[in-house]
């Protein structure tokens, strides 16, 4: 069985190509930064470049962002951030440096094409693109795991896959947090692909074997048994952990132990539920009208 396993999560990797999340990851930007005085332009630079960088960072990251002015503009800008004190255009994004935080989400709003190259350059910006990262595939192998029980309603989901050219639901699930891993590594400043990160692959591919015994027990606590709702629930409960443990490696240096994924596969059970519940609500909802 597990021989199977391996050899349908093989084929499923070719729909894989690291080299593309590289290429999105390293994208160069141009920041323009307009205020009314050196302070609060420097205190723009401080958030976008704080001094815990290192000095090559600190340099790198320096070299995205531009003091402008309205006139003399030779740099071709992804964005403008403006002091909110201004009187802005409507392409441009406020500045409040009381809330910085607030510039990141507003950015990740309207300029999603900028996720990856924004995490991976811009401090501020790398855990939320690393949170919508893990929502976001969490929910794609929810949905998987709902489609193939529900094949009419297939051609309704937004999945980056067809369903039906996966030989098995653990193939595609698994194949798809090996993209989530090479999105989270990324977004964090790591190196990309499966020689650079074999190890985390590895984990990966043998944790959907032990996930598998944990789903088992998971299932055997609910009453009647398995069914949509704990199939997808345990989709993404275990997206949601491998998402979590690839970013503390990556920011600290060390994923969870066997204990703290099996932990956190409990804690986040019942979120799992309602998320399944909520997603197969919004399945069936046009077959009800």
């Amino acid at each position: 069985m597990e021989y199977g396993i391996i050899k349908h999560v093989r084929q499923a990797v070719k729909y894989l190509n690291p080299d593309e999340v590289c290429r999105a990851a390293a994208q160069p930007l141009n920041i323009g930064l307009v205020a009314p005085s050196a302070d609060a332009l420097w205190d723009m630079e401080r958030y976008f470049c704080p001094p815990e960088l290192s000095p090559a960072k600190r340099a790198h990251v320096a070299r995205m962002l531009h003091r402008i002015s309205e006139v003399g503009r030779t740099v071709p800008y992804d964005f403008e951030v403006w002091d909110d004190s201004l009187a802005m255009p409507a392409h441009a994004f406020a500045f409040d440096s009381r809330n910085p935080e607030r510039i990141v989400y507003e950015v990740l709003k309207r300029r999603p094409d900028l996720a990856l190259p924004l995490a991976r350059h811009i401090a501020p910006f790398r855990k939320p693109v690393i949170d919508q990262i893990v929502a976001s595939v969490s929910k794609e192998n929810a949905l998987f795991s709902l489609a193939t029980a529900l094949p009419d309603v297939v051609p309704i989901l937004s999945l980056p896959w067809a369903v039906g050219e996966f030989a098995s639901d653990t193939a595609f699930l698994t194949m798809n947090q090996i993209r989530m891993t090479f999105m989270i590594a990324a977004a964090s400043d790591r190196p990309v692909g499966y020689r650079e990160q074999k190890g985390e692959v590895g984990s990966i591919i043998a944790g959907a074997f032990g996930f598998r015994a944990i789903a088992r027990e998971l299932v055997g606590k609910i009453p009647m048994g398995g069914g949509l709702i704990p199939k997808a629930a345990i989709a993404w409960t275990g997206t949601q952990v491998v998402g979590a443990s690839m970013e503390r490696l990556y920011r600290i240096g060390y994923a969870y132990t066997r204990e703290e994924r099996r932990s956190a596969y409990y804690d986040l059970f019942e979120r799992g539920k309602q998320m399944a519940q909520s997603l197969l609500d919004l399945l069936r909802r046009p077959q009800m009208t």
